[in-house]
């Protein structure tokens, strides 16, 4: 998954402003991005007539407006993009965003940063190979009557694995590319969209499809017809809806006056996109999304949250990857029974952390150097006491150090403390740096922020530091399905004839680096675990023409021609894998039942998964649920769980429907009869046969039964026990 790339809480470094600019911002009311953004603009205004700006710079953001919405967005000249309850997304100009914000119908003003991104063997892993090469469960769901969001970065929109099996059908549907700078008639707020199968050919791929394909790989886990080669997707006949956001890796593509129209609020407007589009055609829709953020105590994605929540419903489903922390020391807690906690920390550049307690404590930094140390102590109810309670100070080998206090957006009672290094050098190599925790009865939670923790001989008793609590956002969202990633693939065999080995622990459990719980207000995450290590999918023939050289190739294992060009398949690991995996089950699932709520979905995974760890208790901040279990899901959605007769484990047989025929082919020659039942969705049985030992290959009539899904039982038959579902 896509590492996500924030500025360096850079509102918290900012110097107070005088009493009389005070008067003018509710900075309360206004998330760190944007009291930064003010303050910026009050600079631009001082210095006025040494600016000639033809563009007026506008951020994207979420308002929360209490009654005349239409007034107060006309008011400040803001444009209203979308809008949920008392929850706006607006376009607002940076020279009213002060004088909003003192508005009394105004409670809150957000906006985020963009954020930055985070099958062959898989299909067996989940239980749902099946539903895809014609045996079992193909006959009854593929995603036939489901659409496949995706938004992600590097989309090649020309790969056969975005048509049907035979290259007929081409599958993708539209395509809202936020970075285009096509958009001369387009009513979006930033770039444009594309429409049918012409324009989106002749466009080929994304603007940034040159230089990323992280959106080709993805959309193929959850959607790819495999195009001739075992490597399908989860839902190969679903129809396919796309955005291509903006993230860190693709910002360079943005002029600078437009930077602040990308934020999380936007990518709302993407999800809001895709939904849109599902409903015009009267369609189910699963949204993947494998990008994320650190989670915050500001509560600068409180209001996200809500818009996502009010877009989340019936047929409408957000999965979203956890993250690739998990290997990380995030966390520690220093208990109110012990006197002191610390560690080392370690950054190549400025860096912060934040800290959390309901009392008062001190932090003790200690900078090593050989002659002496040098120890700067910091009393929280010093930072708490000081103006914009904002306490700086200088420290040995770094420009300053800064503590900010407020009160957690989860639990005022609490109040958390943002520890920021500023430095243009690296940061706790020359001289070492320590951070220790200081406070008899006191409970003080700390998170890592993007420094590295480290143990150092010079004092081994600071090693705190635990590998958890780093769930992303918005996977840690309670209604977003959260996707970590189990392992089975331990190398693979490249196109080239060498082995390729990224092996990350034992088959079947969770990969080291797939993030965990809990989120910051204490809930369960991840949902839900599905595989993410080598997992091979489509990759950008775009991106292979102007990156030939790529070590991503080094991991390349087949290629196809289509129309005259060259096209790829690549294995690659994260959570950014697993996430397109569970929504292509999901896109299964809503095939059966169109009405699916978040919900929902959770439930079938509470009864289905697999446990990969029996001695746990599910869920838990590892696994979640457990691993996905797409047939298994299937069962129970439509209630088949019930009949006692039939199992919850796929058959080994190959069972196809030929002209209202029931085709079985077993692994091996019967060597003992078997029975073969048949059974309606209801639960009644409407078939019982019993097929004589001694052959491979069985045929049972079906011609009497109405049209239907059915549930076909195999017993007797040592190695083709279980189950199966078909469709005549």
């Amino acid at each position: 998954m896509k590492r996500l790339l924030f500025t360096l809480m850079t509102a918290l470094a900012m110097l107070s402003l005088c009493h009389a600019e005070n008067k003018q911002v509710r900075w309360e009311k206004l998330s760190p991005m944007l009291r930064q953004l003010v303050q910026q603009q009050q600079r631009l205004t001082t210095y006025r007539s040494t600016v000639n700006s033809q563009v007026e710079r506008k951020v994207c953001a979420f308002v929360r407006i209490s009654e005349h919405p239409d007034d107060v967005l006309n008011t400040y000249r803001c444009q209203d993009l979308a809008s949920a309850g008392h929850i706006h997304i607006a376009n607002i100009p940076l020279s009213e965003l002060a004088r909003l914000s003192c508005d009394p119908r105004v409670s809150r003003i957000e906006a985020r940063p963009r954020g930055d991104i985070l099958l062959d063997t898989l299909r067996h892993c989940i239980n749902a190979v099946d539903a895809h090469e014609g045996r079992n469960l193909p006959q009854a769901f593929t995603g036939k009557g489901v659409i496949v969001g995706s938004m992600d970065i590097g989309f090649d929109l020309t790969h056969p694995n975005f048509y049907n099996d035979d290259a007929s059908n081409y599958r993708i549907k539209c395509l809202w590319d936020m970075l285009s700078v096509d958009t001369v008639g387009s009513g979006l707020p930033v770039g444009r969209d594309y429409v049918g199968q012409q324009e989106l050919l002749t466009l080929g791929h994304t603007r940034d499809g040159l230089e990323q394909t992280h959106g080709t790989h993805t959309l193929g886990i959850a959607a790819g017809s495999g195009y001739h080669t075992n490597y399908r997707g989860m839902a190969p006949g679903s129809d396919i809806c796309l955005v291509s956001n903006a993230v860190s890796s693709n910002a360079n593509l943005i002029d600078s006056t437009l930077h602040e129209r990308y934020t999380f609020a936007t990518d709302a407007l993407g999800f809001k996109y895709m939904f849109d589009y599902a409903e015009s055609v009267g369609k189910p829709c699963v949204i993947t999304f494998s990008e994320g953020s650190s989670q915050d105590f500001w509560g600068y994605d409180l209001l996200y949250y809500e818009m996502l929540d009010n877009l989340l419903g019936p047929g409408h489903i957000l999965v979203a990857a956890a993250g690739n922390q998990g290997s990380t020391k995030s966390w520690f807690c220093k208990e109110p029974n012990e006197t002191s906690k610390g560690t080392f920390l370690i950054s190549g550049g400025s860096c912060y952390c934040t800290l959390k307690a309901a009392s008062d404590f001190d932090i003790r930094l200690v900078a090593y150097d050989q002659e002496h140390n040098d120890t700067l102590i910091i009393n929280t109810q010093k930072v708490v006491n000081s103006p914009e309670s904002l306490l700086s100070a200088p420290f040995s080998g770094i420009d300053s150090v800064e503590v900010q206090a407020y009160p957690s957006c989860y639990d005022t009672s609490e109040t958390c403390y943002d520890l920021t290094f500023y430095s243009n050098n690296s940061i706790g190599i020359r001289p070492p740096l320590s951070l220790e925790v200081v406070g008899d009865g006191s409970r003080v939670e700390f998170w890592r922020g993007n420094s590295i923790l480290a143990t150092n001989k010079l004092n081994p008793l600071l090693d705190a530091g635990e590998p958890t609590h780093n769930i992303h956002s918005p996977s840690s969202s309670p209604r977003i399905i959260s996707v970590g990633a189990t392992n089975y693939r331990d190398s693979i065999l490249n196109d080239q004839g060498k082995w390729k080995k990224y092996w990350t622990g034992e088959a079947g459990q969770r990969i080291a680096f797939s993030s965990v719980g809990p989120t910051m207000d204490g809930r369960i995450k991840p949902d839900v675990l599905a595989p993410g290590n080598n997992i091979i999918s489509s990759y950008s023939t775009f991106y292979k023409e102007y990156h030939p050289k790529s070590a991503d190739f080094d991991w390349e294992v087949a290629s196809s021609d289509f129309n005259d060009r060259t096209y790829y398949w690549v294995a690659n690991s994260g959570t950014s894998m697993s996430c397109p995996a569970v929504a292509g089950a999901i896109a299964l699932w809503l095939e059966a039942k169109p009405d699916l709520t978040p919900e929902d979905v959770l439930t079938v995974l509470r009864h289905t998964c697999r446990h990969p760890e029996p001695s746990l208790t599910y869920p838990n901040n590892l696994y979640g649920y457990g691993e996905i279990d797409v047939y298994r899901g299937l069962l129970y959605i439509l209630g088949i769980d019930k009949i006692e007769e039939i199992s919850a484990t796929h058959t080994n047989a190959v069972v196809r429907i030929d002209n209202r025929r029931a085709v079985i082919t077993l692994p091996q020659t019967a060597d003992v009869p078997f029975c073969v039942r048949v059974f309606h969705m209801s639960g009644q049985m409407v078939s019982d046969s019993r097929m004589p030992a001694g052959e491979q290959h069985y045929e049972l009539q079906l011609s009497s039964l109405p049209s239907g899904i059915y549930a076909i039982q195999i017993d007797g038959a040592p190695l083709a026990k279980g189950s199966t579902l078909v469709r005549l």
